[in-house]
């Protein structure tokens, strides 16, 4: 692969994050779900429903977290570190700025701080999310490191 094909290759892959949360503070459940492989998991620990295997058990455990669009949280991802591990394989991994109103004046704001890790495949051209995790880092740590 030449530097300009990883490149493109590596911006793909930071676009899909992108969408990721503009449809998940959008409430696009049936976009953000697009985003994930047919068999792809998510691990985000038995505080958010455990493993959700595959994409429509994505979907229903991302329904439990969104709301209308933009009235209660934003990501924000930031830092993408994206290793290309194979022709349709990729591993990467994002901070993540969680930031969300706390009260009913919508006047506090709370949020947290963590590290998205994701593993991605590309299946007919396009890159979706295979598996992803978050690592918390604050206000709780819960932190595994790279894959």
């Amino acid at each position: 692969m030449t530097p300009i094909e990883e490149l493109l290759e590596r911006d793909a892959i930071k676009n899909v994050r992108i969408m990721y949360s503009h449809y998940f503070d959008m409430g696009d459940l049936d976009n953000l779900a697009s985003l994930f492989s047919e068999d792809a998991i998510c691990e985000f620990g038995p505080e958010y429903g455990g493993d959700w295997v595959g994409r429509e058990a994505i979907k229903e455990g991302y329904s439990a977290f969104v709301g209308e669009p933009f009235t209660g949280a934003m990501h924000a991802n930031t830092n993408p570190w994206i290793e290309l591990t194979g022709e349709d394989t990729a591993k990467g991994r994002w901070y993540l700025l969680d930031l969300s109103l706390s009260d009913a004046n919508q006047t506090a704001m709370t949020g947290l701080l963590g590290i998205y890790d994701d593993v991605y495949r590309k299946i007919n051209g396009k890159w979706l999310i295979e598996r992803t995790r978050i690592d918390f880092v604050w206000p709780r740590r819960e932190y595994y490191g790279p894959r």
